[in-house]
């Protein structure tokens, strides 16, 4: 499955017509290997990054994808590198399916890079004798752009406090039922604190003894104890 946008554009290239590799010196003499050959390349002097590369299959039991790299700033000749190997299309090289289907090779499927690529040379292999001959049909490449990220300021974290503050009681929670209110506790321990400066004020010196009443003694008190 392609992971392209549907509206990139493919790169400008050149799908050279296929070459069959025979065995034999003469035309006459020779005979079908089962290999063919593929050349795809870009406008002279021109390279580009590969991200896909996309075609329908026309009979071919497997593809292996070679890149001629040049790297730009350097003197050295472009070099050839294998970046997939025998990547199967049909399941049976003797039966119809895949046959006819749709590919994509991403770059991520591929060992080596496809970057500073001036041309890819496809090798087709079909094994089997049951077919007149085997292909590859639109062939297209597209290139590699570098993700575009979005950035988002956000908000930096609240302070504790801040956090805190933006808590709100629940209009459901009710007192504790065996809490007294504390204004009736104060007031009441003023009335205290107010009567015991009374009494303190109004203290008399006079001894009173242990049994008198009125200034004498009760004998019945006295015998009790």
């Amino acid at each position: 499955m392609s992971g392209r946008c549907d509206q990139q554009r493919a790169l400008t290239c050149t799908v050279k017509p296929a070459l069959y590799l025979n065995m034999g010196e003469r035309p006459c003499d020779a005979a079908q290997s089962g290999v063919c050959v593929v050349d795809v390349t870009l406008p002279f002097g021109k390279t580009a990054d590969i991200e896909e590369i996309t075609f329908q299959n026309d009979y071919t039991a497997s593809v292996t994808v070679r890149l001629l790299r040049r790297r730009p700033g350097h003197e050295a000749p472009a070099q050839w590198c294998t970046a997939l190997r025998d990547l199967s299309l049909m399941d049976n090289p003797h039966s119809e399916g895949g046959s006819q289907d749709y590919y994509s090779i991403h770059r991520s499927q591929m060992r080596a890079e496809p970057d500073d690529v001036a041309s890819v040379r496809l090798i087709l292999k079909q094994p089997s004798s049951a077919w007149l001959s085997f292909s590859l049909k639109n062939i297209e490449m597209f290139p590699h752009t570098e993700p575009h990220f979005l950035f988002v300021l956000q908000e930096p974290e609240k302070e504790v406090c801040d956090w805190l503050s933006d808590l709100t009681l629940d209009d459901h929670l009710t007192q504790p039922q065996d809490v007294p209110d504390p204004h009736t506790v104060s007031s009441s321990l003023q009335q205290m604190w107010a009567l015991t400066e009374v009494m303190q004020s109004d203290q008399t010196t006079a001894s009173v003894g242990r049994f008198d009443v009125d200034g004498c003694y009760d004998v019945d008190l006295i015998s009790l104890t």
